[in-house]
């Protein structure tokens, strides 16, 4: 980062599960994310981390326990942390690109 500007475009891809990739920054507690998933990600397990942020691009199926909430591009998503708000995510498009600000750590 040089004078308070990331340029995403210089950080590399790294993949964090099949079919689902990111870049990240930390700075200041906080983690910025570019996320890609694909069709082909798939969560094993509930994730209980909370997520704030943008679809950039393609459409996105959140599960919860008891719903399932669909958010598509220049749409954002507010999910708490936590075991009440457990949730699995899946790409409905074949990519779907994530901007996501979260507590480092």
């Amino acid at each position: 980062m040089s004078d308070h500007k990331l340029i995403f475009n210089s950080l590399p891809w790294t993949e964090t599960a099949p079919g689902a990739r990111e870049k990240a920054f930390v700075t200041a507690g906080k983690r910025l994310r570019l996320v890609e998933f694909t069709s082909e990600f798939r969560e094993a397990d509930w994730c209980t981390r909370a997520h704030f942020g943008y679809v950039m691009g393609g459409v996105l199926e959140i599960a919860f326990e008891k719903k399932k909430v669909v958010i598509g591009v220049a749409e954002g998503l507010a999910i708490p942390g936590g075991e009440a708000f457990k949730h699995k995510a899946r790409a409905v498009t074949p990519t779907v690109q994530l901007f996501l600000v979260e507590e480092a750590g």
